[in-house]
Parts: structure tokens; C-alpha cells; sequence
């Protein structure tokens, strides 16, 4: 492994200025984990891409690089997780990757148990700084039908309208749960659980990992795991979502750093929706608590079960399984409720603008 820090130092200088950041810490596993991923040639080629498309000719031509070889270091690098690369006809388009989501998501066919351990080292750290600032990576998709038809939904509020406006599937096993399984702490749950999305048919037929599947399939999966118990969660964007996750809390992320790390649930993700339980309906029993809420959300009181409505996350999971049906969503307050920005660049920009850094270099 390469011993000379300074590329890496660059680029964990570099994805700190993305809007997502990379924080440093002492004991240096970031710029460890770095060299994990990328040789230094990588690492300096990565430095020199941008958070938009370009093919090989435009990257040559922005940056000076000579031409020859840089189309097939280019996908390769795209091969390995190290930047977004995506083939039109036949035109090659590649922008750089932040570290989540994004470069750690895209490692699903390299990491093994030592890129495991070197992740869940880093996580706290990591999860402390990142979700703990606005705009939230993930917005909730409550389980469809929890959602009473009185209520007025905005489409991507409802995993339905994703759904139904893309033309391409790929499903993926779980990053989080596969290091989970490496590091000797398997799921009980099923790990084949992501999905991603395109608007444009064929996008995924070349992809390295994953499966491709059909619309209908992709249904399927979404109603095996509100059965397991899994939490749908998407880009927190109006427009533009390109994935769904199926998320547990002890492989997550999102619910870690909540359940894990202490930072509340409001902060980590977005929802419009919380869960109320009818204290006159509820029997106790306790299933909603016990076997459903991923969240801790749900607590028992005198003679009845109760949400805690600041830690619930509206995902539904704890109403579609209650024998007597005395759950509901309930829709936030107005002021309480936060729409998505518009697009991801205008994700990138706000959170940004909030974390206080200048991107511009690599916009």
C-alpha cells in the first residue's frame, strides 16, 4: 500500500469541501480508508472531476490531461466505485463522487472485512458531522397504505410516484448490512434490499453489480420488506430521487445514528408524517414497539402504548401490523414541516451554504 499521504490528504481535503464533508480525525483512519480505495494516480485524477457529467474528451480538455488511456482509466475507476460513470449509446459520462452518498454506497463489490472495519471506525465520527446537518440525505416514505385518503400526499411523498416514472431497476444488496455480515454481525433481515432507479430504460444493463429487475418486481420488493420490518428511505429531493433503500436499524446509517449516536430523529431524515396511537383502541400488546418501530419511538404507558411524536419518523411500519388498527399518520404542523429541495444541486447547494463551504471549484 502506498506510504506517501499527501494525494490522499488532498483528497479527503477535497470531499470535506463537498457539500456532504469528510471530517478528519485523530487517529487518521479516513486518509487509511482512502488508501484503501483509490491508488494515487486515482486519488489525483478524482481531485480533478466535477459534481456534473463530462465524458473523457471534456475532462482532457478542462483539465490538460492527455487523452489517451483516460476514457478506460476513467470507467474503470467508474467500475470500482470511485466515480459516477454512466454510458448513453455509446458515450461515456462520469462526475465525481461524495463520500456518502456515494463513494462508501458504490464499494459494494470491493469491500471486504478490512474496508469494513476501517467504515465502522470511521462511522461516528462521520455520522456525528454528517447527520447532523441540514438538508437530510434521506426523506421517509411512509408505507403507502398508511396513508389515509383524506390526507393529501405530494409525489414524492408516495414510493408509488418513484415508482411509476422510472423506466430502469437495479437491485443491490445492502452495503451496510454486507460490512455488518463481514465484521461477524449478520442481519436477521433480507440484505438484497436496494434499489436503484432510473428514468431512461437499459441504464443499468452494464452495471458491475446488482441485478436488474422489472417494475413489477421492483413492487414485490417493496412489499417483502415493509413485511420484514424495513424502513423505505429516498433521496431527500422533490425531483431526481434515483434510489430507495430498505432500511434496519441495526445496519443503517440514517436510524445508527439515531438510535446509536443520539441525534434526533427530526435532524437525520425527513418526514412530513408521525404515528399516533388511539389510547382507547390499543390493546397493548406491544407488537408495534417490540417487532416494528426502528426508531424507539413507541413506548408503554399505563394502559395503553404511546408514540414519542419528536422520535417517530412517519415510516407506517407500526401501522400496517397493528391487530386492532389503532395506529394512524398524522401530518406535521406547517412549521414543522420542511420540503426537499428542488433538485440535488440544489441539495449540494444548500447544504453548502449551510456547512459553510465554498464548492464552487468542483461544481
Amino acid at each position: 500500500m502506498n506510504t506517501d499521504n499527501s494525494i490522499y490528504e488532498r483528497l479527503a481535503q477535497v470531499l470535506d469541501t463537498l457539500p456532504s464533508g469528510f471530517p478528519r480525525t485523530e487517529s487518521g483512519i479516513e486518509i487509511t480508508l482512502l488508501k484503501k480505495i483509490f491508488e494515487p494516480d486515482e486519488a489525483e485524477l478524482f481531485c480533478d472531476m466535477r459534481l456534473h457529467f463530462e465524458t473523457a474528451e471534456q475532462v482532457a480538455e478542462r483539465t490538460g490531461r492527455p487523452l489517451a488511456g483516460l476514457l478506460d482509466k476513467l470507467i474503470r475507476m467508474g467500475q470500482h466505485g470511485q466515480l459516477f460513470a454512466l454510458q448513453f449509446g455509446e458515450t461515456w459520462y462520469f462526475k465525481m463522487l461524495p463520500w456518502v452518498f456515494g463513494i462508501f454506497e458504490f464499494q459494494l463489490g470491493r469491500i471486504d472485512k478490512e474496508m469494513a472495519e476501517m467504515a465502522e471506525q470511521y462511522m461516528p465520527l462521520y455520522g456525528r458531522q454528517f447527520f447532523a446537518n441540514k438538508p437530510q440525505l434521506m426523506h421517509v416514505l411512509p408505507i403507502e397504505e398508511t396513508i389515509s385518503s383524506a390526507q393529501e400526499t405530494l409525489p414524492y411523498e408516495k414510493v408509488s410516484a418513484l415508482i411509476e416514472k422510472s423506466r430502469s431497476f437495479l437491485l443491490n444488496e445492502c452495503i451496510c448490512k454486507k460490512e455488518h455480515a463481514l465484521l461477524g454481525k449478520p442481519c436477521d433481515r433480507p440484505i438484497e434490499v436496494c434499489l436503484a432507479m432510473a428514468p431512461v430504460p437499459g441504464v443499468f444493463d452494464k452495471s458491475p453489480v446488482g441485478r436488474v429487475i422489472t417494475k413489477e418486481k421492483a413492487y414485490e420488493l417493496l412489499k417483502m420488506t415493509e413485511e420484514a420490518g424495513l424502513v423505505h428511505l429516498t433521496n431527500n429531493l422533490q425531483n431526481g430521487q434515483f434510489f430507495i433503500c430498505n432500511c434496519c436499524k441495526c445496519c443503517c446509517g440514517p436510524l445508527r445514528s439515531i438510535n446509536e449516536l443520539g441525534i434526533p430523529a427530526w435532524d437525520v431524515v425527513n418526514s412530513p408524517f408521525y404515528a399516533v396511537i388511539d389510547a382507547d383502541t390499543c390493546i397493548s400488546c406491544g407488537l408495534c414497539a417490540e417487532k416494528r418501530c426502528q426508531v424507539g419511538a413507541i413506548e408503554e404507558g399505563d394502559d395503553s402504548y404511546r408514540v414519542i411524536p419528536e422520535k417517530c419518523i412517519g415510516c407506517g411500519l407500526c401501522i400496517s401490523t397493528c391487530p386492532v388498527q389503532a395506529i394512524s399518520l398524522a401530518r406535521k404542523v406547517a412549521e414543522k414541516i420542511v420540503p426537499p429541495p428542488i433538485t440535488e444541486d440544489a441539495w449540494f447547494d444548500e447544504r453548502g451554504r449551510l456547512r459553510g463551504v465554498d464548492f464552487s471549484d468542483y461544481k
